[in-house]
């Protein structure tokens, strides 16, 4: 066997054990908030305990975004991941990604992770919260929060009312946390 062929044939047999130790919710990418890079979910999420929150810019929760990057600067070096998804579904997001930009990065300082706005809800959501209306329910509002362990698993979820620092939120972040991969 020529060199070339043994080195495809190891390049094959990595990418699927790659693929088969990143867990279903994990598997695809987003492409960040104003910028022509993508995220990998795989990549910079396994392994790490997450929170996942759809967002909207025009929303009365919005104001959540304080409290969800002072979740994050809380646990971060923990190993915290946070994960906002920006969307139209509830016909509250800007109309255009360099507003929602701006009310994210200007308006609330967020520094997590943020994607360009997605379909989050029914036949067309993107297959993140396809899993994640599997694993527990699909959002009914803008700022569901679903906290994954490290295993990609999600622990609980959260109704726009719970507000990032109520106890019961802390609680499961912290489990997750905690949790094995």
């Amino acid at each position: 066997m020529s060199r070339r062929a043994l080195a495809l044939l190891v390049g094959l047999f990595s990418g699927s054990l790659l693929a088969a130790e990143c867990p279903p919710l994990l598997q695809g990418e987003l492409q960040q908030l104003r910028s022509k890079e993508h995220i990998d979910l795989c990549q910079r999420f396994a392994g790490k305990p997450l929170v996942v929150v759809n967002t909207a810019s025009n929303c009365g929760f919005t104001p959540q975004f304080k409290g969800l990057e002072a979740l994050y600067q809380r646990y971060k070096d923990q190993g915290l991941e946070v994960l906002g998804v920006p969307s139209d579904d509830f016909k509250q997001e800007a109309d255009n990604s360099e507003d929602t930009a701006k009310v994210c990065f200007v308006n609330y300082g967020v520094t997590f992770a943020m994607s360009e706005p997605q379909v989050i809800s029914g036949d067309d959501a993107i297959p993140l919260f396809r899993e994640l209306a599997a694993q527990t329910s699909a959002p009914r509002w803008n700022f569901y929060k679903y906290v994954v362990g490290r295993d990609g698993k999600v622990i609980a979820s959260f109704s726009s009312l719970t507000k990032p620092d109520e106890a019961d939120l802390i609680k499961a972040v912290e489990q997750a946390i905690a949790s094995q991969p």
